[in-house]
């Protein structure tokens, strides 16, 4: 029998974006929060445990108002993410404030998971067939190491009408991602063609259907260690001690180019749907709505 695979949520820089947990955003017609949707998702395609990362500074107030609507529906972990979390022998400039980046935060995972596992945003809403395909994806047998796969969304799906937004396009041969590359500023232009600037100064127009990165990874446990050693590897070359990041792309991308890892591409038709300006919010409470009245979601998930 399969093992069920774990969710594990970036969710650490929560309270800081949301103001505090208090105003944790309500954008489904009964108070729901984006990650609940995710959650309930997850739990309809089969994933077994949620493991959270979050600062130790507000643990209390996540437990109270977050974790204890998920009681008896799934068990849930909560491991933290802190500036001083790293590899014995290396330590954080006193100076620094900004965190090390959404790779660092899956390395705070290490100690609670021990099977295949997806990364998500906290506040990003993925949609049931993309946690679906990972959740397929990761529930075939593996021979070897570094055999990982990714959502890829098709770009006219991850598009809003309010200003541009950053994406990372990904680059497939035979279903296998080569490479993403972070373009910003991809927008709707007047012929509402999808649209962007490149490092040459020239508009280059993306296919509705180009598969792009909104942060859905799956990995088997063998990643930490992986991304243990780039993480050193980024220490010892590190440029900007208070603000350089670790994301997941460049380990993902050091993995693929060197052969020891390769990246499924998996197509979903689920519309992601997110905030990035202040004038998405009213779409995204019509779109969960809507979803609610259909039937994707019943009137109470947990």
């Amino acid at each position: 029998m399969s093992v069920k695979p774990t969710l594990f949520v970036l969710a650490a820089g929560m309270g800081s974006r949301y103001g505090g947990l208090k105003q944790l955003d309500g954008v489904g017609p009964h108070g729901e929060t984006i990650m609940d949707y995710s959650i309930f998702d997850a739990l309809r395609a089969g994933f077994g445990k949620v493991v959270f990362v979050i600062r130790k500074d507000f643990e209390d107030d996540f437990r109270k108002k977050i974790l204890s609507k998920y009681e008896g529906h799934i068990p849930v972990e909560v491991v933290f993410q802190s500036l001083d979390k790293l590899p014995e022998g290396y330590s954080v400039d006193p100076e620094r404030k900004k965190p090390w980046g959404t790779n660092h935060a899956v390395l705070m995972g290490r100690e609670a998971i021990n099977e295949p596992f997806v990364v998500i945003n906290a506040d990003d809403y993925y949609g049931r067939d993309a946690f679906e395909v990972i959740a397929c994806e990761l529930s075939r047998p593996r021979g070897h190491k570094g055999d990982y796969c990714m959502v890829g969304f098709r770009v006219a799906n991850t598009m809003t009408e309010n200003g541009s937004v950053s994406r990372g396009v990904c680059s497939t041969s035979d279903g296998y991602l080569t490479d993403v590359v972070e373009r910003t500023s991809i927008a709707f232009d007047h012929e509402h063609r999808i649209a962007f600037t490149d490092e040459n100064g020239v508009v280059q127009y993306l296919d509705p259907d180009t598969p792009v990165s909104m942060n859905m990874w799956g990995f088997t446990p063998d990643y930490f260690e992986y991304s243990d050693r780039e993480f050193r590897k980024f220490l010892d070359n590190l440029k900007d001690p208070l603000k350089g990041e670790y994301y997941i792309p460049t380990a993902v991308d050091t993995l693929v180019r060197s052969g020891e890892a390769t990246v499924k591409v998996l197509d979903t038709t689920s519309k992601w749907v997110g905030v990035t300006y202040a004038e998405d919010r009213q779409g995204v409470v019509d779109s969960l709505a809507a979803m609610h009245a259909d039937g994707t979601y019943p009137e109470q998930m947990f």
